[in-house]
């Protein structure tokens, strides 16, 4: 049972994260201490809302060191939804804001050709390639997405999964042991409680 922090910078539904780790047989932990964080097997950065205020709560807690830190340990950490997008550099929300930057790249509006944002409902996601966070998914996979922002990752070798909302965008990313997906799998049926069965595999591993 892989002990899995869930880091609390008081945006994101961090309930549902945590209920859904513990169905797929996690032992995860809401939390912001950094000691309990370094003692977890895995890490899940979560987020709702807008970039820039989520990037000045993480950093007012000192929790962007410790994601870079946990990193770079080698500890599986999954960023969800707006966690997935504070791993890159920047964002062009609101005024804009520099972010985690563990993956270079930047977090830019949606094309959504004259679709209505932000976009809510459920998109087949394409896998761009295998990964052990995608055992026994099929290809192509539904996730529920709520998001108006997506990130454009620099390294095409990142993308792990991309999805269409009037244009292609970027739905997961995987370097090593780092992963991001923008859609919401605590919310996603029985293939979103796969693939964080799977995550906490990695956590056991």
């Amino acid at each position: 049972m892989p002990r899995i922090a869930v880091l609390d910078y008081g945006m994101g539904n961090l309930r549902s994260v945590e209920k859904a780790l513990a169905r797929v047989g996690a032992a995860p932990e809401i939390t912001s201490d950094h000691e309990r964080v370094r003692g977890a097997d895995g890490v899940v950065l979560p987020g709702v809302g807008a970039f820039p205020e989520a990037m000045a709560a993480v950093r007012e807690r000192g929790l962007d060191d410790l994601v870079r830190e946990r990193v770079s340990a080698g500890v599986p950490t999954l960023g969800i939804c707006l966690g997935m997008q504070l791993l890159f550099e920047s964002s062009s929300e609101h005024e804009g804001a520099r972010g985690i930057g563990l993956l270079e790249g930047r977090v830019a509006a949606l094309g959504s050709n004259g679709l209505k944002l932000p976009q809510i409902g459920w998109n087949p996601v394409d896998w761009r390639r295998d990964s052990l966070l995608l055992d026994g998914l099929p290809q192509p996979c539904a996730f529920y997405h709520v998001h108006s922002f997506a990130p454009v990752p620099e390294r095409a070798g990142d993308v792990l999964g991309t999805a269409t909302y009037g244009a292609d965008f970027v739905s997961a990313v995987e370097r090593g042991r780092l992963w991001g997906v923008q859609f919401h799998p605590e919310k996603s049926g029985e293939h979103g409680l796969r693939l964080l069965a799977a995550f906490a595999a990695a956590c056991s591993a």
